[in-house]
């Protein structure tokens, strides 16, 4: 593994060189679409309580005003909250009754099993490709 990371560069400070930039981009264009879709009365809904979209939505200070909930596939983390920012998981099932306009799919998820083996497209939203946000 440390062979495959020194190629890479990762050992070399320049590998990191604008990496502040690229994150802080990542978290204002999301705040800046959650905020924008607020104004305009679209709902938005995320899709996976995995740890790193947790990361997101902390970092970004995403907060229920603007994501009321977080949909995951895992009975064990529905009608819980996401740590820090204490969004509610909530089952599936709550996507196909509320119908958002926009399903945010959480980093981290798109690896996952569960969003492949629940076909969003056949539910009316674009097929997730891992790097944006899905809407009707």
């Amino acid at each position: 593994m440390l062979t495959r990371e020194n190629a890479a560069g990762m050992a070399a400070p320049y590998f990191y060189t604008g990496f502040q930039v690229k994150a802080d981009r990542v978290k204002n264009d999301f705040i800046a679409f959650l905020i924008e879709a607020k104004r305009a009365g679209r709902k938005v809904a995320a899709y996976g309580a995995a740890a790193k979209g947790n990361t997101l939505l902390n970092y970004a200070g995403v907060r229920p005003d603007l994501l009321p909930y977080v949909v995951d596939r895992n009975p064990a983390k529905q009608e819980k909250f996401l740590p820090g920012s204490r969004i509610p998981i909530v089952a599936e099932s709550r996507l196909l009754k509320e119908r958002p306009d926009y399903v945010a799919i959480l980093p981290g998820i798109c690896e996952e099993k569960s969003l492949h083996s629940w076909d969003m497209s056949a539910n009316g939203w674009p097929v997730c490709d891992g790097s944006t946000i899905t809407g009707s």
